[in-house]
């Protein structure tokens, strides 16, 4: 019929609205009435423990790749001493929050969405309901203060081991000096390096949690439904993550370059 594209689109609509008060919903019944610490815990370990191994792997082969391809496109032209660089910079700023919310999107993403799409095809959500228990206070919000805080961290670690891992091809591998790969790393990663990996992870974590809670609480159709839900909340957090990078990237050097004019 002609009218179903219109149909459609309102139906997206509706679903960016709704994810948006959920977001917003469970926000403010955290700050009214902080989650149980045991719920916290439990989901700080989830997200944040149980993460490491993905995560360290990824940042330090990451870290080693970084420091090959820098070293052998550099080495030529006699600037070999900026592989350090390249790496810090590379992983500080957009390697290190990217490649980790793509890890924990794929490994707690996809648990969470499928575990509270079971709860819902399930009727266990219309349960704790009826018991006066609110879905957002019990489910949502420890995730998401678990996945914000545990998020950054997570990145942190990644970016230690990339550059560790770039440490120990350039200089076990290529022959570098200790101090040619890290005496230039003070000069030229500034604090505004730092401020824009924090600030990725931090929005990252957000998407990652509140895309995968929405899609689960929402499914619908059974286990056929968990397992469509599923696939879409980590197609979404990866799109979002994509965009949103670009988009903060872009965002905090227009704020940077504005505030070096007033103020240098």
């Amino acid at each position: 019929m002609w009218f179903e594209p219109i149909l459609k689109r309102l139906s997206a609509l509706s679903a960016v609205g709704e994810y948006t008060l959920l977001i917003l919903d469970s926000i403010y019944v955290a700050i009214k009435r902080p989650p149980s610490w045991i719920l916290i815990r439990e989901q700080l370990y989830n997200i944040g423990v149980l993460s490491l191994p993905v995560v360290s792997m990824t940042g330090f082969s990451t870290g080693m790749v970084l420091a090959a391809q820098s070293f052998f496109q550099l080495a030529d032209k006699g600037l070999a001493g900026a592989t350090g660089i390249m790496v810090a910079k590379a992983m500080i700023t957009e390697l290190g929050p990217v490649l980790t919310a793509f890890m924990v999107t794929g490994r707690v993403g996809a648990a969470m969405c499928a575990e509270l799409g079971s709860m819902k095809v399930t009727e266990q959500i219309d349960a704790l309901k009826t018991m006066a228990v609110t879905p957002n206070r019990y489910l949502v919000a420890p995730r998401l203060m678990a996945g914000t805080i545990m998020m950054p961290l997570l990145t942190v670690f990644s970016i230690v081991m990339g550059i560790f891992g770039g440490y120990l091809i350039a200089v076990y591998y290529f022959k570098m000096a200790p101090s040619a790969y890290f005496d230039p790393m003070p000069q030229y990663v500034t604090n505004f390096d730092f401020i824009t990996g924090f600030v990725k992870a931090f929005i990252f974590g957000v998407f990652i949690v509140t895309v995968s809670c929405f899609k689960g609480m929402t499914t619908t159709g059974g286990a056929e439904g968990v397992g469509r839900s599923t696939t879409n909340s980590v197609v979404i957090c990866y799109t979002c993550i994509l965009f949103s990078n670009f988009l903060i990237t872009v965002g905090l050097n227009l704020v940077q370059d504005q505030i070096n004019r007033l103020f240098l």
